[in-house]
């Protein structure tokens, strides 16, 4: 009998709740020393919904209280989040056997078993639960992060929104998310573009053509760099020849911005056309592909420039 069926019958023994409550009881089974009963399985579910009211409820206040403390930052927030989350669901299940009267001990070679197989069964879980709390310890990811993750398939690259229990949610720009396991973030590589510094460099390949002006061109190239209106003084933008290819001079444009969650290809957008209309209104030509035709004199070449002519002279 549980620690609420006997204050019940306690305190109003001979009343209609008491009653109820005996009604109640002797509709049910014993199975060894346990009684299973109508009664029995009410108190056992009102509990239950008891106690997971309590757990949200406590959870929520320690989020507010824990918002309120200064000096800590949003990863030492969500650490703290969770390891108390952890020990409330801990007294939680505690407090929930102790109301209903449950013997641990007579269930220690069944709990046993299943403690083996539930550990099996949610070893992944755990994984990625402990995996979860490294990496808010050691801060090495944290929200609002624009990470990279080769998982040897794919290239994932988006900005960190939320680390859960079980998964890292990372948004990407097209608007899609990911949830990644916390553990697929301890074994494969990441990289963090905000890790130490928000400072991201960015690529821009330009060819001009042979014959080009190669002092103003790369004059062009700084000048459309510097306007646009993500691409920071410091560092300053550079220009540098790479190549010189087979059919155009090769340069690279090498910018720096500080706000990578806003995407890397408008930047790029954004700079190629300030230098394409720059170009125009400078006469920097931009090359197209030039290619040499080089025919054989063949018999069949001979009769079709035959018959071009005998066309032409018809016309």
């Amino acid at each position: 009998m549980s620690e609420v069926t006997r204050v019940l019958q306690d305190v109003a023994p001979e009343s209609g709740l008491g009653r109820f409550v005996d009604a109640l009881d002797r509709w049910g089974v014993t199975i060894a020393d346990a009684r299973i009963s109508i009664w029995t399985v009410l108190v056992a579910l009102a509990v239950f919904a008891a106690a997971l009211l309590f757990a949200r409820l406590a959870i929520r206040a320690a989020k507010w209280l824990l918002g309120k403390i200064h000096g800590i930052d949003t990863t030492q927030q969500l650490l703290a989040q969770k390891l108390v989350s952890i020990a409330i669901w801990t007294i939680t299940f505690l407090l929930v056997v102790d109301a209903l009267g449950i013997d641990l001990t007579a269930l220690a070679v069944f709990s046993g078993a299943f403690g083996l197989a539930l550990g099996f069964g949610l070893q992944k879980t755990f994984g990625n639960l402990l995996a979860g709390i490294i990496l808010l310890m050691d801060r090495s990811i944290k929200p609002g992060d624009v990470i990279a993750v080769n998982d040897g398939i794919s290239n994932t690259v988006g900005q960190v929104k939320k680390i859960g229990i079980r998964a890292v949610s990372v948004t990407t720009r097209d608007k899609k998310e990911y949830l990644i396991p916390n553990e697929n973030l301890m074994i494969n590589q990441v990289e963090n573009w905000s890790y130490s510094s928000r400072d991201v460099r960015i690529k821009v390949p330009v060819a001009v053509a042979y014959g080009a002006d190669v002092e103003e061109a790369e004059r062009l190239m700084l000048q459309a760099a510097r306007e646009a209106k993500r691409v920071l003084d410091k560092p300053a933008p550079s220009v540098w020849l790479s190549a010189l290819g087979t059919d155009a001079i090769e340069f690279e444009i090498q910018i720096w911005i500080r706000d990578p969650e806003e995407g890397l290809g408008n930047v790029r957008s954004d700079v190629l056309k300030r230098l394409w209309r720059l170009f125009r209104e400078n006469g920097i030509q931009v090359p197209h592909a030039q290619r040499d035709l080089n025919l054989r004199d063949t018999p069949a070449l001979r009769e079709l420039i035959e018959a071009l002519r005998e066309s032409d002279d018809r016309s």
